[in-house]
């Protein structure tokens, strides 16, 4: 008899879901990272009682607070190095936000008003204030749902030569790396600076997949059907590039070929890892110094780098060893307690486009 009233309490994922209002995926996402621990029936079925209602509804309420779930996951572990120092990133995040929207909201209302007084919008206030108001959805539930998104299996269509041959060029993402598109017998091929050619399949006209990880492309055209641009789906985030001529691509290539063979480290490079460095020591990262993607990532991030950082002590010296073929600069990071492989890369526009930490060889 207890054991059937102990059953009566718990409940099938579908039903545990309905209930919250979450998904069956939500909580298999849940469970694989250490948040719950369902029980299992003879067949395998998970089965959610009273202790994971509890946790679940811990992890909503941190969730509305605007937590991203890798912060969710230290803070429920017990190890959050500090719960204010969070809120207070997240109350910065917020603020900043409501910022750029009360300014959009005025350039948008400045437009309105100009067009109410009957006079005309030009063009380049139009761009001006595409620009300013453009709002990049960079959460981190946003980012899991693309992920999601580009990781679904995708249906190759007949490759057309005329009307998928117009996509052949070169492309500067916003992060400076060039991506080439060149023609293959029967379809197209891909290459990122200092990677290999590799294949790309048609799913529409406009858009290609990668078979070899899950990515994609999306062209925009120009009146004459030419590609003028360009999305990579990549990782929940995606990046644009804007066609370049031939030329400037050749030379970019070159410049980083010689950066490459030569050991050439960029101007600032080490100062910037020093500084990146010791942002992380404090817990306090310059994300306006990163490009948008990279600051989304490494807002996820920075409780775990913070963390290996100072485990490792005072910095003692930044030894440089060389240029990745993707234009990374790398350098050894000693600090009094062991050594960090680090690589560091820019934007043209300055901004720090990637960087990495790992245990040196």
């Amino acid at each position: 008899m207890s054991d059937k009233r102990h059953h009566d309490h718990l409940l099938t994922a579908a039903e545990c879901a309905e209930r919250l209002g979450l998904t069956v995926r939500a909580l298999r996402v849940y469970e694989d990272r250490g948040l719950i621990s369902p029980r299992r029936t003879a067949k395998n079925w998970r089965l959610y009682g009273g202790a994971e209602i509890a946790r679940l509804t811990e992890i909503l309420a941190l969730k509305r607070l605007g937590l991203s779930l890798t912060r969710i996951t230290i803070l429920l572990a017990g190890t959050a190095p500090d719960l204010g120092q969070t809120l207070t990133v997240q109350q910065s995040a917020l603020v900043d936000l409501r910022d750029r929207v009360e300014h959009s909201l005025s350039l948008i209302g400045a437009a309105l008003k100009k067009i109410a007084n009957g006079n005309t919008v030009s063009v380049g206030e139009l761009i001006t204030l595409a620009k300013e108001t453009g709002m990049t959805d960079l959460s981190p539930d946003t980012v899991a749902w693309q992920r999601y998104e580009q990781a679904r299996p995708r249906k190759e269509i007949g490759f057309d030569p005329e009307r998928h041959g117009a996509l052949v060029g070169d492309f500067q993402l916003d992060g400076g790396d060039v991506l080439s598109i060149t023609r293959r017998d029967g379809g197209l091929m891909a290459q990122l600076t200092g990677q290999r050619a590799v294949e790309i399949y048609p799913e529409a006209d406009d858009a290609f997949f990668y078979r070899i990880v899950p990515a994609q492309l999306t062209f925009t055209r120009d009146e004459e059907g030419r590609a003028e641009s360009v999305v990579l789906h990549q990782g929940g985030y995606e990046q644009a590039a804007r066609r370049i001529d031939e030329t400037r691509a050749r030379t970019l290539v070159e410049d980083l070929e010689r950066r490459v063979r030569d050991k050439i480290p960029l101007p600032n490079s080490e100062f910037l890892l020093r500084r990146v460095l010791a942002e992380h020591q404090i817990g306090a990262p310059d994300y306006d110094a990163m490009t948008p993607q990279l600051a989304a990532l490494v807002r996820e991030l920075a409780p775990a780098i913070s963390h290996e950082v100072c485990r490792l002590g005072t910095l003692q010296a930044l030894v440089f060893k060389g240029v990745l073929q993707e234009g990374s600069d790398v350098y050894d990071v000693r600090f009094d307690k062991g050594t960090l492989e680090c690589g560091l890369s820019l934007a043209p526009d300055g901004k720090i486009s990637s960087i990495y930490f790992r245990p040196a060889l």
